[in-house]
Formats: structure tokens, sequence, C-alpha cells
């Protein structure tokens, strides 16, 4: 009897466990969002959102639809644009799936904090997603825009940003937690990367576009943006975007191309490690930049025996003057250009000298113009490759 009660009491006990999610919604009742657009218009805000279109994804048979269908909204706040987007989308549109937030370049130099609030506080939407400019234009036309490898364009963006940074580095793949820390901390100013339309735009937007070898238009990865408090302010062109990477210790993998004999040399950078160190001198900020780069010789155009250590010393010396040289152009945009702390010396300080730094900061922009660098970079070449010698060496008979 009493082994009976306790099934009973184990049975109600897993009752109430067991319940299912009060706010549950089915596949068919909601619309799933995978990127948002944020534009400035005359009441505030236009909003641009790309959901997918489930039916084409999963079909395996090929039609004339696209997968993604482009809604817009306007309001005075974010949530209330989002909101107003009820009206023209025919279900609940589910958030917790978006995988890019894109401000037009208007939007981000008008400020990104009070757009950023929204997806802050809101509980459906997830903090893993990444943000970047449309670049000389407005993320409604960006987000309109096919893309033929992919079908999801938003997915497209996503790779082409994380590939590019792995393997090119002058880009920079931010999370909504990584831009809140910059536009919170002291002494380091936020930075996001650009994507732009390359080619003509109305046409990008038709399908017919996905028919072609070559397409009339495709979504680019630019250059890296720099900011100021929450305002974007300039960009940076590939040579400062890749001195940036170096510096923030953002450097996978990347191809130093380096002048020999009226022809030119690459080398792939397999590994590459920063270290910053920061201090007051003399009331003067002193930084010192460790690189360790380690790589290999990919392509070679010149006459240059590579079986010969001293060569071999050449080149890593080539290596070091090219990484020192793109870290130096970033430094001078960042402080002479656009006067903003995107590489954190401010924060250096701030951590090395906390009570020096309670004195600079409130003169800290002043303080930064005469920031002094010192470099210690490091390269090593690991291997030659196949081949001992260049074609170009073969084909002179050495």
């Amino acid at each position: 009897m009493t082994i009976g009660i306790n099934r009973l009491i184990y049975i109600l006990i897993c009752f109430t466990i067991l319940t299912g999610c009060w706010s549950n919604k089915e596949l068919n009742e909601i619309a799933i969002a995978t990127a948002i657009g944020i534009d400035k218009s005359e009441t505030g805000y236009l909003l641009t959102v790309q959901i997918i279109n489930p039916g084409e994804i999963a079909s395996n048979v090929p039609t004339n639809r696209t997968a993604t269908t482009t809604y817009h909204a306007s309001g005075k706040t974010i949530f209330e644009a989002f909101r107003r987007l009820t009206v023209e989308a025919p279900r609940k549109i589910y958030f917790s799936h978006v995988q890019i937030v894109v401000f037009g370049e208007e939007a981000a130099k008008s400020g990104i904090v009070q757009s950023l609030d929204f997806f802050l506080r809101d509980h459906e939407m997830r903090t893993n997603f990444l943000l970047v400019i449309a670049k000389d234009s407005l993320a409604d036309k960006l987000l309109n825009i096919l893309t033929p490898m992919d079908k999801i364009p938003s997915n497209k963006i996503v790779s082409s940003l994380v590939m590019s940074e792995k393997n090119w580095a002058p880009t920079y793949a931010v999370k909504l937690d990584q831009l809140i820390n910059k536009l919170s901390s002291d002494g380091h100013e936020a930075v996001l990367t650009g994507i732009f339309v390359k080619g003509d735009s109305e046409l990008g937007k038709d399908s017919l576009s996905l028919e072609k070898i070559d397409p009339p238009a495709t979504l680019q990865i630019d250059h890296i943006g720099a900011f100021k408090e929450d305002k974007l302010i300039g960009w940076l062109n590939e040579e400062e975007s890749k001195g940036f990477n170096y510096f923030i210790d953002n450097v996978t993998s990347t191809i130093v191309t380096i002048p020999c004999s009226e022809k030119n040399m690459s080398i792939e950078l397999i590994r590459s490690k920063t270290t910053l160190k920061g201090h007051m001198k003399n009331n003067v900020p002193h930084i010192v930049a460790t690189v360790r780069a380690d790589g290999n010789i990919g392509d070679v155009e010149c006459d240059i025996d590579l079986t010969n250590q001293k060569n071999i010393l050449k080149v890593e010396q080539w290596v070091e003057e090219d990484i020192q040289s793109k870290m130096e152009s970033t430094v001078n945009v960042s402080k002479e250009k656009y006067n903003s702390d995107i590489l954190g010396f401010g924060e250096l300080i701030h951590r090395s000298e906390p009570q020096e730094w309670k004195k600079l900061k409130s003169q800290w922009d002043e303080i930064l113009k005469e920031a002094v660098v010192e470099y210690k970079i490091h390269a090593t070449i690991q291997r030659t490759g196949n081949i001992t010698d260049s074609v170009k060496r073969k084909e002179c008979g050495h």
C-alpha cells in the first residue's frame, strides 16, 4: 500500500515538472528573422528585417522565388518600428536566429548607442550576432541584394566576414557584447567592419541576377570603421586595417607581399602573437608592441637563393619591416587623423597605472597625440615550400 502511494506521489511530481512551455509557438505561426538593418528616417528609424521563406529552404525543387523576404517599418524608437512590422509581415517575427545587424553609414555616424538598447533589453534577442556597417549605403539597400552561392544573404555576409578575418586580416568580426564593452570602457574606442554593394544594387535585387555567371551586384566585406564614443568618424584603409588587427592580436593568417629585385615575393603568415605593454614616461604614454610571427614562403617571382641562410634572414627582416609599417600607419591614422583611441592605449595605461589614469582621463584626447610606440617585431620563416630555388633562378641557369 505504501509503495503504491509513493508511486502515485512520484507520478504527480513528474506531471508538475514535465509541463510544456507556456509561451511556445508552432513553426507555422512565426517568421524567422536572420538579419536586421537600421537606418535613420525622418521620424527616427527605418527598420529592415530579412525573413526566411522556409518552403524555399526546405524544397529540393528549384523555383523562381527567393529564399528570403525583406520587410520595412519606421518608428520613433527601434521597438516601435518592430511593432509596426506587424501591419506588413504575415506572422509574428522571431528574432532568436538573427545572425547580423547592419547599420546604415548615416545611422552609424549619428550614433548607435540608443539603437542598441532594444537588443540588450529584449528577452528574445541573443547577443552572439555580428554587427557591421553598410559602407556608403543604406542598410535597407544592402539587405535586398541576393547572393548566388548562398540562398540566405545574411549567411553569406557572416561567412565572408569570418573567412576574411581568419585568412586575410583587414576585417574584424564584432559581436554585441564586444561592442558594448568597448563603448562603455575607459581608454578604448569601438570599431566595426564595413560591407558594401559592389555593382548595380537595383539589378542585385532581381532573382534573374542569380542565373548569371558574373552577377551584376555582390556583397563585399570592406575595411574597418573607427568610432569616437558611439559615432562612426571614418574608415581605415586595407593596410591600416591589417595594422589594427596586428595590434589587437587578431591576425590568424594573412599574406605579406614584399618587393625583391624589382619583382615580388609572398609570405603566408601561419601564426602571429602580439603583446602590448603601456606606461607613462615624462607625462608621455609609452607603448611597447611585441609581435612574433611565423610564416612560409608561398610565391617567389625574383632571383633569390633560398638555400642561403643569409637570404632567409633578409626575408625575415623584410616581413618584420612590412608588419611594423602597417602598425605605424594605424597608429598615425588613429592619433592624427581621427584622434580616436581604437587601439586601446588608454586602457593599457589604466591597467598599469590606475592612479595616474584618473588624472589623465579627462585630457586623454590631447595626451594620445603624444603617444610613443616602440616596436619589437620578430619574424621566422618556417618553410620555403616544395622547391628550394625560385622559377626565376632556374630560368637564369643558377
